[in-house]
C-alpha cells in the first residue's frame, strides 16, 4: 500500500481554540506535519511550536510571511473573526488549502469574499462547525436524510447559557469580533439546524438583540466577573427567519440570561412524520398505529472511534475528513456557500434589531 503524502500545515492565530482544538486533533492524525506557526504575539507561536510543531517548524509575526513557503499545504486560520477573511483570501490566493474557525467572517461581504476566492483558485475551504460531527448529530443526519421526520418546516436553534461569558481574550470586543452570543455559539446552533434541515433558502429575518446583564459589575459567571466598560456585544439575540419554502426557524444565543433551559449547540425539530431534539441526549418522536413513541438511540454502541486509545471526540472527526477532502479532492462535509448563508442570517438579525424592520433576504 503506498504510504499517503505527509501534508504540511501552517497555524495562523496561536490563541486557545487552535491549542484547545486544531493542534491536538492535527496531532492526533498523524497525517501532517505542523511547520510554520504565526501569532502577533510570538511567544505564543514558539509555545505551540515547541508542544506541537515540526523540528525546525517557522515562527512568524505576519502572517504574509508563512504563506510565501511554498511547501506548506494547508492553512489553519484560528485569530479574532475582524481577520477571518482578509488572511483565508490571501491564503487561496497563494494556492493553500484553508480551515477558517467559525464564523466564517465578520459579515457577509467577507465571507463572500472567501466564498469566490475558493471557487477562482481551485483550492479548497471549509468553515469549523464541529457540531456537526458529533455522534448524535450524524445519526439524527441520517434520520432526516432517510425521511423519518418527513418534511422539517419548524426547528428551533439552542444557544443559551444562564451565565457563562467569556472573559478572556477578544470574545467582548464588538469592533474585532463582530457581535457577542449569536455570532459566537449562535452560528454553531444555526449551522446545525440548517444542516440537518438541508435547507440554505432563507426569505425574512427578524431580530431582536440586548445588553440587559452586560452592565452588571461582581456578576456571577462560569469565567468570572466581566468589566462592564469591555462588555461591547450583546448578551443576548433572538432571530426570526422564514425560509422561501415556508419553513420556521426560531434562534436563541445567549452567554447570560436568567434561565434554568439552558442548552448551546442544539436544535429542536418538527416535521410532518417525527421530531428530535436533543434536550436529554437525542430523541426522536412519532406515531405509529395511532399512538405515540419516542426513542433515544444507544449513540455509545458502534459508534466510538479509537486511535492508538484515545477516543475520537468531534473535532478529531472534522479534522480527518478535512485532511481526506484535501488528500482525495473531494468536498469537505462544511461547504463555503453554506456557511455564508449561516452568516446573511446572523448579520440579518443584528440589522433586523438595529432598525426594527425585518430584513429581506434573497
Amino acid at each position: 500500500m503506498k504510504k499517503e503524502k505527509l501534508l504540511n500545515v501552517g497555524i495562523v492565530g496561536c490563541g486557545n481554540i487552535a491549542t484547545g482544538k486544531h493542534l491536538p486533533a492535527l496531532a492526533n492524525t498523524k497525517r501532517v506535519g505542523i511547520t510554520a506557526f504565526c501569532d502577533i504575539l510570538p511567544e505564543k507561536a514558539e509555545s505551540c511550536a515547541e508542544k506541537y510543531g515540526t523540528k525546525g517548524a517557522k515562527i512568524y509575526k505576519d502572517y504574509r510571511k508563512l504563506l510565501e513557503d511554498k511547501s506548506i499545504d494547508i492553512v489553519h486560520v484560528l485569530t479574532p473573526n475582524r481577520e477571518h477573511s482578509e488572511i483565508a483570501v490571501a491564503a487561496l490566493e497563494a494556492g493553500k488549502h484553508v480551515m477558517c474557525e467559525k464564523p466564517m467572517a465578520k459579515d457577509v461581504a467577507g465571507a463572500l469574499a472567501m466564498c469566490e476566492a475558493a471557487e477562482r483558485t481551485g483550492r479548497k475551504l471549509t468553515i469549523g462547525y464541529q457540531s456537526r460531527f458529533r455522534n448524535d448529530s450524524q445519526y439524527l443526519k441520517r434520520a432526516c436524510a432517510r425521511g423519518d421526520l418527513g418534511e422539517v418546516y419548524f426547528a428551533k436553534a439552542h444557544a443559551v447559557r444562564r451565565r457563562g461569558v467569556p472573559t478572556w481574550g477578544v470574545f467582548m470586543d464588538e469592533e474585532k469580533q463582530g457581535g457577542g452570543p449569536l455570532i459566537d455559539i449562535g452560528t454553531h446552533a444555526l449551522d446545525l439546524t440548517l444542516w440537518l434541515m438541508d435547507n440554505y433558502k432563507p426569505k425574512t429575518v427578524t431580530g431582536s438583540v440586548y445588553r440587559k446583564l452586560a452592565g452588571n459589575r461582581d456578576a456571577a459567571n462560569a469565567f468570572g466577573s466581566w468589566d462592564p466598560e469591555k462588555f461591547t456585544v450583546e448578551d443576548s439575540a433572538f432571530g426570526y427567519i422564514q425560509m422561501e419554502n415556508g419553513a420556521t426557524v426560531f434562534l436563541e444565543a445567549s452567554w447570560a440570561l436568567n434561565t434554568l433551559d439552558v442548552q448551546e449547540a442544539t436544535c429542536s425539530l418538527s416535521g410532518t412524520l417525527g421530531g428530535a431534539d436533543f434536550r436529554d441526549g437525542l430523541r426522536l418522536n412519532g406515531e405509529d398505529f395511532s399512538r405515540l413513541w419516542e426513542k433515544k438511540p444507544d449513540l455509545a454502541v458502534g459508534g466510538v472511534a479509537y486511535n492508538a486509545g484515545r477516543a475520537l471526540d468531534s473535532s478529531d472527526v472534522e479534522c480527518g475528513q478535512w485532511l481526506d477532502a484535501v488528500v482525495n479532492d473531494t468536498q469537505p462535509l462544511v461547504l463555503p456557500r453554506q456557511a455564508l448563508v449561516v452568516t446573511q442570517i446572523l448579520e440579518a438579525i443584528y440589522r433586523s434589531a438595529k432598525t426594527g424592520q425585518p430584513v429581506q433576504l434573497s
